[in-house]
Protein backbone atom coordinates (compact mmCIF):
# COMPACT_ATOMS: atom_id res chain seq x y z
CA UNK A 1 0.00 0.00 0.00
CA UNK A 2 2.93 2.17 0.78
CA UNK A 3 4.32 1.89 -2.81
CA UNK A 4 0.97 3.11 -4.44
CA UNK A 5 0.40 5.73 -2.21
CA UNK A 6 3.84 7.15 -2.07
CA UNK A 7 4.02 6.77 -6.14
CA UNK A 8 0.26 8.77 -6.45
CA UNK A 9 1.48 11.31 -4.25
CA UNK A 10 4.51 12.16 -5.59
CA UNK A 11 3.18 12.13 -9.49
CA UNK A 12 0.15 14.35 -8.57
CA UNK A 13 2.49 16.94 -6.77
CA UNK A 14 4.98 16.78 -9.42
CA UNK A 15 2.40 17.38 -12.35
CA UNK A 16 1.27 20.44 -11.32
CA UNK A 17 2.10 23.03 -13.63
CA UNK A 18 4.04 20.75 -15.75
CA UNK A 19 4.01 20.79 -19.57
CA UNK A 20 1.40 17.46 -19.53
CA UNK A 21 -0.73 19.84 -17.54
CA UNK A 22 -0.94 21.90 -20.31
CA UNK A 23 -0.82 19.44 -23.05
CA UNK A 24 -4.30 18.55 -21.29
CA UNK A 25 -5.86 21.59 -21.04
CA UNK A 26 -4.57 22.46 -24.55
CA UNK A 27 -5.69 19.40 -26.15
CA UNK A 28 -9.42 19.88 -24.24
CA UNK A 29 -10.04 23.32 -26.08
CA UNK A 30 -8.41 22.41 -29.60
CA UNK A 31 -10.64 18.80 -29.46
CA UNK A 32 -13.55 19.66 -27.26
CA UNK A 33 -13.84 15.87 -26.43
CA UNK A 34 -12.94 15.16 -22.87
CA UNK A 35 -14.03 11.84 -22.61
CA UNK A 36 -11.31 10.08 -25.59
CA UNK A 37 -8.69 12.66 -23.90
CA UNK A 38 -8.92 11.66 -20.91
CA UNK A 39 -8.83 8.07 -21.98
CA UNK A 40 -5.37 9.25 -24.07
CA UNK A 41 -4.06 10.20 -20.94
CA UNK A 42 -5.30 6.88 -18.91
CA UNK A 43 -3.46 4.43 -22.07
CA UNK A 44 -0.82 6.78 -22.60
CA UNK A 45 0.38 7.35 -18.85
CA UNK A 46 -0.07 3.25 -18.13
CA UNK A 47 2.22 1.98 -21.02
CA UNK A 48 4.55 4.81 -20.56
CA UNK A 49 5.06 4.12 -16.64
CA UNK A 50 4.75 0.72 -17.26
CA UNK A 51 7.54 1.21 -19.77
CA UNK A 52 9.43 2.97 -17.71
CA UNK A 53 9.20 1.00 -14.78
CA UNK A 54 10.96 -2.29 -16.91
CA UNK A 55 13.38 -0.23 -18.99
CA UNK A 56 13.44 3.11 -18.13
CA UNK A 57 16.36 2.60 -16.22
CA UNK A 58 18.30 1.07 -18.87
CA UNK A 59 17.30 3.28 -21.32
CA UNK A 60 18.74 6.51 -19.50
CA UNK A 61 22.19 5.00 -19.24
CA UNK A 62 22.33 4.04 -23.11
CA UNK A 63 20.88 7.79 -24.00
CA UNK A 64 22.81 10.58 -22.09
CA UNK A 65 21.51 13.26 -21.11
CA UNK A 66 22.55 15.55 -24.33
CA UNK A 67 20.57 13.71 -26.48
CA UNK A 68 17.51 12.97 -24.72
CA UNK A 69 17.48 17.15 -24.64
CA UNK A 70 18.21 17.19 -28.56
CA UNK A 71 15.28 14.57 -28.67
CA UNK A 72 12.65 16.18 -26.45
CA UNK A 73 13.72 19.78 -27.61
CA UNK A 74 12.61 18.76 -31.49
CA UNK A 75 9.68 16.86 -30.34
CA UNK A 76 8.23 20.24 -28.79
CA UNK A 77 8.87 22.34 -31.71
CA UNK A 78 7.19 19.70 -33.63
CA UNK A 79 4.15 19.58 -31.56
CA UNK A 80 4.06 23.60 -31.83
CA UNK A 81 4.15 23.23 -35.67
CA UNK A 82 1.92 20.56 -35.72
CA UNK A 83 -0.87 22.75 -33.74
CA UNK A 84 -0.42 25.09 -36.39
CA UNK A 85 -1.85 22.81 -39.20
CA UNK A 86 -5.25 22.94 -39.58
CA UNK A 87 -7.63 19.55 -39.16
CA UNK A 88 -9.75 18.77 -42.08
CA UNK A 89 -12.32 18.60 -39.18
CA UNK A 90 -11.47 22.20 -37.88
CA UNK A 91 -14.41 23.53 -37.91
CA UNK A 92 -14.94 26.19 -35.12
CA UNK A 93 -18.99 25.90 -35.37
CA UNK A 94 -19.18 22.23 -35.51
CA UNK A 95 -16.69 20.28 -32.99
CA UNK A 96 -18.81 17.26 -33.00
CA UNK A 97 -16.90 16.29 -36.36
CA UNK A 98 -14.10 15.09 -34.48
CA UNK A 99 -14.18 11.90 -33.85
CA UNK A 100 -13.69 10.13 -30.49
CA UNK A 101 -10.86 7.99 -32.02
CA UNK A 102 -9.07 10.54 -33.30
CA UNK A 103 -8.95 12.57 -30.72
CA UNK A 104 -8.43 9.50 -28.84
CA UNK A 105 -5.13 8.58 -30.69
CA UNK A 106 -3.32 12.02 -31.20
CA UNK A 107 -3.77 12.13 -27.22
CA UNK A 108 -2.30 8.87 -26.36
CA UNK A 109 0.46 9.75 -28.57
CA UNK A 110 1.19 13.01 -27.64
CA UNK A 111 1.01 12.00 -23.83
CA UNK A 112 3.06 9.46 -24.54
CA UNK A 113 6.11 11.36 -26.43
CA UNK A 114 5.84 13.79 -23.87
CA UNK A 115 6.56 11.84 -20.68
CA UNK A 116 9.60 10.37 -22.18
CA UNK A 117 12.45 11.40 -20.38
CA UNK A 118 9.85 13.73 -18.20
CA UNK A 119 10.66 13.54 -14.33
CA UNK A 120 7.35 11.19 -13.79
CA UNK A 121 9.08 8.82 -15.90
CA UNK A 122 12.12 9.20 -14.07
CA UNK A 123 9.82 9.03 -10.78
CA UNK A 124 8.46 5.90 -12.26
CA UNK A 125 12.15 4.19 -12.69
CA UNK A 126 12.91 5.13 -9.21
CA UNK A 127 9.86 4.15 -7.34
CA UNK A 128 10.09 0.78 -9.24
CA UNK A 129 13.54 0.19 -8.09
CA UNK A 130 12.84 1.29 -4.54
CA UNK A 131 9.76 -0.74 -4.03
CA UNK A 132 10.53 -3.60 -6.36
CA UNK A 133 6.73 -3.65 -7.49
CA UNK A 134 6.33 -2.36 -11.18
CA UNK A 135 2.41 -3.01 -11.44
CA UNK A 136 1.80 -1.40 -7.99
CA UNK A 137 4.16 1.55 -8.90
CA UNK A 138 2.82 2.15 -12.49
CA UNK A 139 -0.40 2.13 -11.37
CA UNK A 140 0.47 4.82 -8.55
CA UNK A 141 1.85 6.78 -10.74
CA UNK A 142 -0.35 6.79 -13.33
CA UNK A 143 -3.17 7.52 -10.70
CA UNK A 144 -1.38 10.41 -9.68
CA UNK A 145 -1.19 11.94 -13.35
CA UNK A 146 -4.58 11.29 -13.83
CA UNK A 147 -5.12 13.43 -10.51
CA UNK A 148 -3.43 15.86 -12.11
CA UNK A 149 -4.30 16.18 -15.85
CA UNK A 150 -8.55 15.15 -15.61
CA UNK A 151 -9.04 18.85 -14.02
CA UNK A 152 -6.94 20.52 -17.02
CA UNK A 153 -8.87 18.40 -19.47
CA UNK A 154 -12.49 19.71 -17.76
CA UNK A 155 -10.95 23.39 -17.34
CA UNK A 156 -9.84 23.12 -21.34
CA UNK A 157 -13.29 21.87 -22.23
CA UNK A 158 -15.19 24.61 -20.88
CA UNK A 159 -12.58 27.29 -21.62
CA UNK A 160 -12.97 26.12 -25.17
CA UNK A 161 -16.72 27.66 -25.38
CA UNK A 162 -15.36 30.51 -25.45
CA UNK A 163 -12.23 30.87 -27.11
CA UNK A 164 -11.44 31.26 -31.02
CA UNK A 165 -10.07 27.59 -31.78
CA UNK A 166 -7.62 29.77 -34.08
CA UNK A 167 -6.19 31.56 -31.06
CA UNK A 168 -5.80 28.31 -28.87
CA UNK A 169 -3.94 27.04 -31.56
CA UNK A 170 -1.56 29.89 -32.17
CA UNK A 171 -1.03 29.92 -28.07
CA UNK A 172 -0.39 26.44 -28.08
CA UNK A 173 2.33 26.24 -30.62
CA UNK A 174 3.51 29.10 -29.23
CA UNK A 175 3.97 27.46 -25.94
CA UNK A 176 5.19 24.68 -27.60
CA UNK A 177 8.05 26.17 -29.87
CA UNK A 178 9.21 27.73 -26.45
CA UNK A 179 9.43 24.85 -24.91
CA UNK A 180 11.27 23.67 -27.44
CA UNK A 181 13.73 26.32 -27.69
CA UNK A 182 14.73 26.89 -24.13
CA UNK A 183 14.93 22.99 -24.24
CA UNK A 184 17.68 22.93 -27.14
CA UNK A 185 19.17 26.19 -25.02
CA UNK A 186 19.85 23.65 -21.85
CA UNK A 187 16.86 25.76 -19.44
CA UNK A 188 14.49 22.63 -19.27
CA UNK A 189 15.88 20.37 -16.68
CA UNK A 190 14.33 16.88 -16.19
CA UNK A 191 16.60 14.58 -18.52
CA UNK A 192 16.98 12.17 -15.45
CA UNK A 193 20.00 14.74 -14.18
Amino acid sequence: MEAFLVSTSIVAIAEIGDKTQLLALLLAARFRRPIPIIAGIFVATIANHALAALVGQVVSMAVGPEIMRWVLGLSFIAMGLWMLVPDSVDDEDDPVKRSHASVFLATTIAFFTLEMGDKTQIATVALAARYLDVVVVAMGTTLGMMIANVPAVLLGNAAAEKLPLKLVHAVAASIFVLLGILTLMGFMPSFGQ
